[in-house]
């Protein structure tokens, strides 16, 4: 016998189920999942640096027409990102990277922290490096209140090389104050990555673990690449720009920008 037979012909009344449901405790919404939240974080950094990067992308080609040079900074894990911007496939050829191999975490983690936490290391470095308009900086740093970062952005802006920061207001408001200013402070231009204070994004009542500071700068100084690129076309520019070595002619290619670059961007050759 069917149930609506057995109902007299009625369908069953929702209201029976509901005033069942009623009785029971709500469930809890489920927590964002870990995709949910980066792509979120990527829609904020969006909002809050789109403007900037084309600015980013502007000051760029400014200095390449002028046959400057784009030194890229970072220390930590923020290194990741200097080897993002450094001879990299699509990236631009005309940048040296400033770094010293304390501030390296794979063969010392413990005194690449205190290096980057000493006074002077940065300054030091930077001043070796010895950036001169017609140059750029940019200087990778999600918290941007270590000496490092900072002392190399300030030494840059000291001797007239604008400063591109990649750092997250966010992560440096919750952070330790290390020194009297922060690397945006120095900056030109701040790129915000939105990089939430200890980094981590799971799971979302108690983060613990994912941590998404190079996911955030990556996509940035992609964003800034892709702007660079279309202003460049615009104006009719050939970007001096990497071609990946595992796809046909990119040896050739990458041969004519080495010997254009090796003798003004030393560790392309190791000098």
């Amino acid at each position: 016998m069917t149930e609506a037979a057995s109902s007299g012909g009625r369908p069953p009344d929702p209201r029976s189920a509901g005033s069942r449901a009623a009785g029971a405790s709500p469930r809890s919404p489920d927590p964002p999942r870990l995709p949910d939240r980066v792509r979120d974080l990527l829609d904020d950094l969006d909002a809050a640096s789109g403007g900037a990067a084309g600015d980013a992308a502007a000051l760029l080609l400014g200095a390449i027409e002028a046959d400057g040079i784009v030194h890229v900074a970072g220390a930590g894990h923020s290194l990741a990102m200097v080897c993002e911007t450094f001879y990299r496939a699509g990236g631009l050829a005309a940048v040296r990277p400033i770094w010293d191999p304390a501030v390296l975490p794979l063969d010392d983690a413990l005194r690449s922290t205190h290096a980057e936490r000493q006074a002077g290391l940065g300054r030091a470095v930077a001043g070796k490096a010895a950036p001169a308009p017609p140059d750029v900086a940019v200087v990778f740093s999600t918290s941007g209140r270590n000496p490092y970062p900072v002392e190399v952005a300030e030494e840059c802006a000291a001797r007239g090389v604008p400063v591109i920061a990649v750092t997250s207001a966010r992560a440096s408001r919750g952070a330790a104050a290390r020194t009297d200013t922060t690397l945006a402070d120095h900056a030109a231009i701040v790129l915000d990555t939105c990089v939430p204070p200890g980094d981590v994004l799971h799971p979302a009542d108690a983060p613990r673990t994912a941590a998404v500071s190079t996911v955030l700068a990556a996509y940035a100084w992609a964003r800034v690449l892709a702007d660079l690129d279309d202003l460049a076309a615009a104006r009719g520019l050939d970007l001096p720009r990497w071609t990946s070595a595992n796809v046909p002619g990119g040896d050739e290619v990458n041969a004519a920008l080495l010997e254009r670059y090796r003798h003004r961007v030393p560790e392309l050759a190791g000098g």
